[in-house]
């Protein structure tokens, strides 16, 4: 029996994406960012950023399916990150997939985002469950035991900011461009890591939770400090933060996730397995001691191509497949919801507020 064709949307943040999907076969891919747009910001305008959004995404679908040689009638349902992100670029993508899904008459799949990127281990490398995810990105970090589409299990996670909050800040104090994360890693290759000893945040606290709140309020103390004896920051300076910054996220990365998989073998999976996922995961210094971490349990070590790892709809789509073969479905009343937690039985980390729970 042939697999259905998935058109998955993704606009949860600053990238407009769409895919073309059949079984674990990438059709089309695209994905049109939005980094000119939000750069002399700073970072991301959520008004800039969903006014693109509603622009772009009916392109984003026609090269999708030009791509994938196919037509909309040939789609047999459409996934749509539904949630969390930024509340309306979320929006116009959720519009978009209910108005093709009653145009076509097709199923409509409303998507967790970071389900998206939970599952995307199971596109790539076919991993079985249950595996354990470490999901590292802009604005979310968490130990998670995937069971299925549905059932997560959340060992951990930030209490503060994300690791790619905390690079994107640190770009920032040291006026690198954004977005932070590549640009750190770049300038980092060329630094002393040992230069400067910043804090690894919660080593001394048992479990799983991580913080890089205090790691950024660190780094902000030492720039200014070099500022005050020499004022001025040398190329060097900046090099060596870097490094120094860098380095201890990865260690940080490193201690925790060797915890969370302990906790994870407690329950003796049959091919147990860390993935890793998310705009963070493209990191190579990270990448590396995870793999080494993974080495010394004999557990498999797997992470996605680079262009999986930050937003995308091919992810999107996969996860809705996984939805759609389930039996599961949405109708109109299919919301946009700010805020998603994938472990809904795990008390938030952050804390709530009205839109629901953060963590």
């Amino acid at each position: 029996m042939t697999s259905p064709l998935i058109l998955g949307l993704e606009s949860s943040c600053d990238d407009t994406a769409a895919a073309l999907l059949r079984g674990r076969d990438v059709l089309a891919s695209v994905v049109l960012g939005q980094t000119q747009l939000h750069a002399e910001f700073g970072g991301v305008v959520p008004e800039i950023a969903a006014r693109a959004h509603a622009e772009r995404l009916d392109g984003a679908i026609e090269q999708a399916l030009d791509e994938a040689k196919v037509t909309l009638p040939d789609i047999d349902a459409i996934a749509v990150t539904a949630g969390p992100g930024l509340i309306g670029g979320v929006l116009s993508g959720v519009m978009m997939a209910k108005g093709l899904s009653t145009g076509l008459g097709k199923p409509l799949i409303g998507v967790n985002h970071l389900a998206g990127h939970a599952l995307t281990p199971r596109l790539t490398d076919s991993l079985t469950y249950p595996y354990l995810m470490l999901l590292v990105s802009g604005g979310h970090c968490q130990f998670l035991v995937v069971r299925s589409a549905q059932d997560f299990t959340r060992l951990g996670g930030t209490i503060d900011d994300a690791p790619g909050e905390a690079f994107d800040k640190t770009a920032r104090l040291l006026g690198l461009p954004q977005p932070g994360g590549p640009s750190v890693e770049h300038v980092a290759r060329n630094g002393d890591e040992k230069r400067f000893r910043f804090p690894r945040p919660l080593l001394d606290r048992a479990g799983c939770d991580l913080s890089f709140s205090g790691l950024k309020t660190a780094l902000l103390r030492q720039r200014d400090q070099l500022i005050a004896e020499k004022s001025g920051l040398t190329e060097q300076d900046r090099n060596d933060m870097c490094a120094g910054f860098q380095a201890a996220v990865r260690d940080v990365l490193a201690e925790k996730t060797r915890r969370a998989i302990a906790l994870y073998l407690a329950e003796s999976p049959a091919e147990p397995a860390l993935a890793v996922a998310g705009g963070v995961a493209a990191n190579m210094a990270l990448r590396t001691v995870l793999e080494s971490v993974c080495a010394d349990s004999s557990i498999r070590f797997t992470a996605p191509p680079l262009k999986l790892c930050t937003d995308n709809a091919a992810m999107i789509a996969y996860a809705g497949s996984e939805l759609f073969a389930a039996g599961i479905t949405d109708d109109m009343t299919l919301s946009a919801r700010p805020r998603w937690p994938l472990d809904k039985t795990a008390v938030p980390l952050i804390g709530s507020g009205k839109k629901g729970a953060k963590g």
